[in-house]
């Protein structure tokens, strides 16, 4: 696991960082069935993350989201690019260990391309657009096989958990 940058933000192109499932463990708050990025590809800090989703037909919503026709719901797309983005932030920002949460705030501009069926690699690639103290805006696309199936921008907001 490389693991060199969490909680130590640099200010250099780092595109070779990858980060296992501990480390994204480490870094977002989620935990199943809500974990919705497996592990990171690419990151470079102060601009973007490449991210993977392994969809299996045994996550939890093919259950209902439909019988026979098993389709990822496209707000889980958009959470999972969330996440993704917020390991970025986590990354660039320094926030490991702080104790600080990166908070889903908006979304604007969603669009689903084409249905995320189980047996996929969904990629996750989000840049930032925006970065301040508190609040970050993000451009994220959801890809399979290459072929773009969603794309959002989000913003999120970086803050202390509640008490």
């Amino acid at each position: 696991m490389d693991r060199a940058l969490l909680g130590t933000p640099q200010h250099h192109r780092v595109a070779d960082l990858s980060i296992d499932i501990r480390g994204v463990m480490a870094a977002l708050p989620h935990r199943f069935p809500m974990l919705l990025v497996d592990r990171v590809e690419e990151l470079i800090v102060d601009e973007s993350i490449v991210a993977i989703k392994a969809v299996t037909i045994n996550e939890p919503f093919f259950a209902g989201h439909f019988p026979g026709r098993p389709i990822m719901p496209g707000v889980l797309i958009v959470e999972a690019l969330a996440q993704a983005a917020g390991i970025l932030a986590v990354e660039s920002l320094g926030l490991a260990g702080t104790g600080k949460l990166v908070y889903f705030m908006a979304i604007d501009g969603a669009k689903f391309r084409s249905p995320v069926e189980p047996g996929v690699l969904l990629r996750l690639e989000a840049s930032f657009v925006q970065k301040r103290a508190s609040v970050c805006k993000f451009a994220g696309r959801a890809l399979v096989d290459g072929k773009l199936v969603a794309e959002a921008n989000f913003t999120a907001m970086i803050a202390d958990p509640p008490k």
